[in-house]
């Protein structure tokens, strides 16, 4: 175990006869020299599981990662070495999907905004003036777990929904939601607020470039709780300043943290954006449900 997981899982796993080893400290290199003696790795996010790891991993049967995204790990060379990769996109959905809203509502209420001018003793109630979420049109692109729960909210919010995904049966999930599919180029068109959840792949990085930001509606808010790569940042930062988007909600970006980064630093100074430091799968409920997914996965291969 190269990741801390939930302490539940960690005795399902004990309690089945599972012999676990906690090294969640342990270094790449030291990664490298120790793995071969595993039939399994399980990792969170800090872990990269490099071919370089995997080929040390002569006695890997699993690779296992807590959590959604699968950027950290060579899955394409893991899979031809004949091992197997499980994740858990399950567990996060519904956290991701509440963390949409809050970034949604903060931007169109220009929450951090008055939040701000309140810490400073300043009272910007005339220059706050936001909007409602009732009317407007979300689109979804990437309509998966987390997609599927985030659509659920958006009626609840009233809202219209569109959405696009590369799965034809995804698009069964959304005519028993009442949610309208359209083509991606079709979804931006029309999409007041554009969230975004796709994995992020070689293509998929860069997927929402300067050609899909700018055919947004004039004023519309882009919410990226994906992967910050899906995202041409660059693009991003000069539609923001040029006035055609009227506000984004970034949880993830192309390099964490961003700080070191000019252009990702003057992203998010931008007043109409609201940042997180990717927290959507970052709730006590989310950790234990990967954890327990991750867990109950393992032991039906295994067992």
């Amino acid at each position: 175990m190269a990741d801390p997981i939930h302490e539940d899982a960690i005795k399902q796993l004990q309690n089945e006869g599972f012999d676990l080893v906690l090294r969640t400290d342990i270094s790449p290199k030291e990664l490298v020299e120790s793995i071969g003696e595993f039939d399994v790795i399980i990792v969170r996010g800090r872990t990269k599981v490099t071919q370089e790891v995997i080929n040390a991993g002569s006695s890997l049967k699993v690779i296992a990662r807590a959590g959604v995204g699968l950027d950290n790990v060579d899955r394409v060379f893991a899979l031809e070495k004949g091992i197997q990769v499980i994740n858990s996109p399950e567990g996060p959905s519904v956290s991701v999907a509440e963390l949409v809203f809050a970034l949604s509502l903060s931007v169109l209420r220009r929450v951090a905004f008055g939040d701000q001018g309140m810490r400073q003793g300043e009272w910007l109630k005339k220059v706050s003036k936001g909007g409602e979420l009732r009317g407007r049109r979300l689109g979804i692109w990437g309509f998966g777990l987390i997609g599927e729960e985030v659509a659920k909210r958006a009626l609840a919010f009233e809202m219209s929904v569109y959405a696009f995904d590369i799965l034809p049966e995804r698009i069964d999930v959304m005519k028993q939601l009442g949610v309208r599919y359209l083509p991606s180029d079709e979804l931006v068109t029309v999409s007041d607020v554009l969230t975004v959840h796709v994995p992020l792949t070689p293509q998929t990085r860069g997927l929402v470039g300067a050609n899909e930001i700018n055919a947004l509606p004039k004023g519309a808010i882009l919410i990226n709780t994906a992967r910050g790569g899906v995202v041409d940042e660059n693009a991003l930062y000069q539609s923001l300043v040029d006035g055609h988007l009227g506000g984004a909600g970034i949880d993830v970006f192309s390099e964490e943290p961003p700080f070191a980064n000019a252009v990702l630093k003057k992203l998010i100074a931008l007043p109409n954006v609201v940042s997180t430091p990717h927290v959507g799968a970052q709730t006590s409920e989310a950790s234990r449900a990967n954890s327990m997914v991750i867990a109950e996965k393992l032991i039906a291969l295994l067992k």
